[in-house]
Order: C-alpha cells, then structure tokens, then sequence
C-alpha cells in the first residue's frame, strides 16, 4: 500500500475493515512523520485477546508509541462515551494521534459529536441481555421509537440492545438524543481522515488467511487462557472467532468447523463495517488496496 501525502502536524484518521492493512499503514506513517497510534477498535481495548483481535505485536509497540491497546479490563463495561474520554488527552498531547481502527461508530462520535447519554442501569441491561439471548433482536427491535428504527444499523443486535436500553433508561429514544448531539472533539476539516477500500475476494482471502495464522500464533491458547472466566455478557467475549474456539475447547466443534464458523463471521463483519464506511464515510479519502 503507497504511503499518501500527508501533513505530519495534522491528526490522521485511518478506518478500514478488518483485515485490510490499518494498522500496517498506521505504523509506516508513524516511523516516517512520528506520532502515536491511537486504537480505535472496539475490541482491541480489552485485556486478554491480543493475537484474536490483531492488536499490535510488541515488537510493533516497541517501533513506535501506541495509545489505547489492551487496556480495559476484561469484564469491564467500555462505551463509545469511554473511548472518547480516554481519547480526549491524547489528542492534546504532545505527539500527533494517527487513529486506527474499524469501529465506525468510534470515528463518526470522535467527528460529529456523541450525544450525552445517561449510563444504562444495570436491570435494563440483565433485561436487555436476557431477551436478546431469548428472542432475539428483532423483538427488541420491534420496540424502539420509528425514528431510532430507521436509523441504527438494523443487523447489529448490539445496536439494537442499545438503542432499546436508551429508550428503556430515559424514556427518550436514541435518535432523538442524538439530534442534541454536543460539538465532535475532533471536527473532520480539522484531521486527515483515510479509509481502506478493499475489493471483497481479495478481503476474503485475506480474513481467512489470518484467522487460520491467528490460531497457529496462539489464538487458541488465549482463548483457553480466557476460558475460566469466559461470560456470554461481558462486551469482551465478542471477539471474532472467540465463540468458535471456547465452543471447540468445549469440545462442541471440532477445530477445523470452528475456524470456519469463524471465518464466516469475520467475513460478515468485514461487510457490515465496508457498508458502513460507505454510507457513512463519503467524505473520507479514499486508499485503496488492489
């Protein structure tokens, strides 16, 4: 991947799915203009999946500075609102932030603002995890204010849950405190915002590769490592391919079914979040990989 023009005093932003080379051009615009990497992975700030979430390896934090990696506990509960808290001093510090992940939600509340929702109480929360465990999403879904429906991402239970919890918590549903949004702390005129666009074959090729390279590195060793305190709630537990591995220590799946359950889900992630850039990132400068 070519290394574009960039400003080095300027924050960059760098979105892409899973598996398409983020952190690879996070790191070589890093050792070319300086900075810190800062994560922007939903999954990659918890404790305890370093090879399954593809952090970076410690050779590549020892290359240059990284931010934001590995260091939420495993059973704790982290938000959007969290990230961007812990965010907040690195971006006035004194190396320049390059941001990188494939959480767009992360990207879109770090640009245009995140509204100041109050936390969920942890009954609405059982409740919630309960009937999505029991129904399904849809039955949430089904619930929610029109204007919430129409907006969220539809095929994500985890957007549902949490829109139906807002409503649930404060009587008011998500869209409309999202439209009271305050100001983004980081606007995109002021940052140079990237997004990976990868051809799907070549994606696909690639997510299943890794996976089956994630395993031989040690991935299954985590996830028996992890299995003592293994929860199906906990936001950290949905790492892709964790299921599949603790369901083939469990001895429910053979090792290689595993690994390609896993690699399906990776793969629907990957277009979940290539439809989401898409619909949401059009304003971004486009790198592409092929």
């Amino acid at each position: 991947m070519e290394l574009p023009d960039l400003d080095p005093a300027r924050p960059v932003l760098i979105a892409g799915p899973t598996a398409s080379g983020k952190s690879a051009l996070a790191l070589a615009i890093a050792e070319a203009q300086g900075g810190v990497i800062v994560n922007a992975d939903a999954l990659q700030v918890f404790e305890g999946w370093r090879v399954l979430t593809a952090r970076p390896t410690v050779r590549d934090e020892s290359r240059v500075p990284h931010a934001l990696y590995g260091h939420v506990a495993w059973d704790a509960a982290y938000s959007v609102g969290h990230w961007l808290r812990d965010l907040a001093p690195i971006l006035h510090g004194p190396n320049r932030p390059i941001i990188v992940g494939g959480t767009g939600l992360y990207f879109t509340a770090l640009t245009e603002g995140l509204a100041e929702i109050p936390p969920t109480p942890p009954a609405i929360r059982a409740k919630a995890d309960a009937r999505i465990a029991s129904e399904g999403g849809n039955a949430l879904l089904a619930e929610l204010d029109a204007p919430t429906a129409a907006r969220i991402d539809t095929r994500n239970p985890a957007r549902i849950q949490r829109a139906w919890e807002v409503l649930q918590a404060t009587g008011r549903g998500l869209a409309s405190w999202q439209d009271d949004t305050p100001p983004p702390l980081l606007p995109l005129s002021a940052a140079q915002p990237l997004v990976i666009e990868a051809e799907r074959d070549w994606l696909n090729a690639r997510i299943d590769r890794r996976f089956e390279r994630m395993v031989e590195d040690g991935a299954l060793e985590e996830a028996r490592a992890n299995m003592a305190r293994w929860d199906p709630a906990l936001l950290s537990v949905r790492a892709i391919g964790a299921p599949e591995l603790i369901a083939h220590l469990r001895g429910e799946l053979t090792l290689d079914h595993a690994i390609a359950a896993a690699q399906i889900a990776s793969r629907q992630y990957a277009k979940r979040q290539r439809s989401w850039f898409r619909a949401r990132f059009g304003a971004w400068r486009l790198i592409r990989t092929d």
